[in-house]
């Protein structure tokens, strides 16, 4: 494979459901914040930081797993895994990685910058969690939770509005459910070569866990339409994405080849789906 393809598979930008979702939150925030309406500049920037922070955080998971990588059946192909990137190149792609999410975050407010700073340490961290902490899953979740606090204050300069914790809480919540349903699929290699996450720690409960998470998603989103103020439209768009995640879990149930990345898929349309209810909501 030439370097320059192995480096789009480091990033992971052949799969693009996982760059897109990390967008997800981040759009929410924003839009949220600025009641539907934000300056489409920070609009681009809040795309562009999303794409650099999770280019990062994809070279920074694979430096600290790549030995690891090798023994899982899903992940032995990754370039460090099989060596087909040296750790040098690695290390170069991930300056400019970080290089540009650190240039892109100083448009922001000074809040809004301490807070991208303050993702650094969870986002690097993450790795190592999965050797050490029964729910890894959780570590992720909230290192895109920043994504909303960051969003959110470049728009308010504070973090002071009842909306923003429900966001928040939905945000953590969605980001354990959908990756619990993405740890599944490595179930097995997991048990084998000892990595934690919360497939493991939740077991058979597994689907049960998942359901939890999107109940509590849905009614942190249902209470932060209601402190904002929002229309009809968003209950609505709200109880349909609701009807989807109900399906999922029960699928879960009853698993088949693919399930786990198409669920994980699914929730990336839900996601895009949900901003568009909140747009909706506060302009219809």
């Amino acid at each position: 494979m030439p370097t320059w393809k192995a480096i789009i598979y480091l990033l992971r930008w052949h799969k693009p459901a996982g760059r897109l979702i990390l967008m997800i939150p981040a759009l929410w925030g924003v839009f949220v914040a600025a009641q539907g309406s934000p300056p489409w500049p920070l609009v681009g920037v809040m795309v562009l930081g999303a794409l650099a922070t999770s280019a990062a955080g994809c070279v920074i998971n694979d430096l600290w797993d790549r030995r690891l990588d090798a023994q899982v059946e899903r992940t032995k192909n990754r370039p460090l895994a099989s060596r087909q990137l040296t750790v040098g190149v690695a290390l170069g792609v991930l300056a400019v990685g970080a290089g540009c999410a650190l240039l892109l975050a100083t448009y922001l407010n000074r809040l809004s910058f301490a807070l991208a700073l303050a993702a650094v340490p969870v986002i690097a961290l993450y790795p190592g969690a999965k050797r050490v902490f029964p729910v890894p899953q959780l570590v992720l979740s909230i290192a895109w939770g920043f994504a909303v606090l960051i969003s959110w204050t470049a728009v308010t300069g504070s973090l002071d509005r009842v909306g923003l914790g429900w966001l928040w809480g939905a945000t953590v919540l969605w980001t354990l459910g959908f990756d619990t349903v993405y740890a599944l699929a490595d179930l097995r290699d997991d048990e084998r070569v000892g990595i934690q996450s919360s497939a493991r720690f939740f077991g058979p409960k597994a689907p049960l866990a998942v359901g939890f998470c999107f109940l509590g998603t849905a009614l942190c989103l249902l209470g932060m339409g209601w402190s904002e103020g929002l229309h009809w439209s968003f209950y609505g768009i709200l109880a349909l994405v609701g009807l989807e995640w109900g399906r999922q879990v029960q699928q879960l149930y009853q698993p088949y080849p693919g399930l786990y990345g198409e669920i994980f898929g699914r929730n990336v349309i839900q996601g895009f789906v949900l901003l568009g209810g909140m747009i909706l909501g506060f302009c219809w």
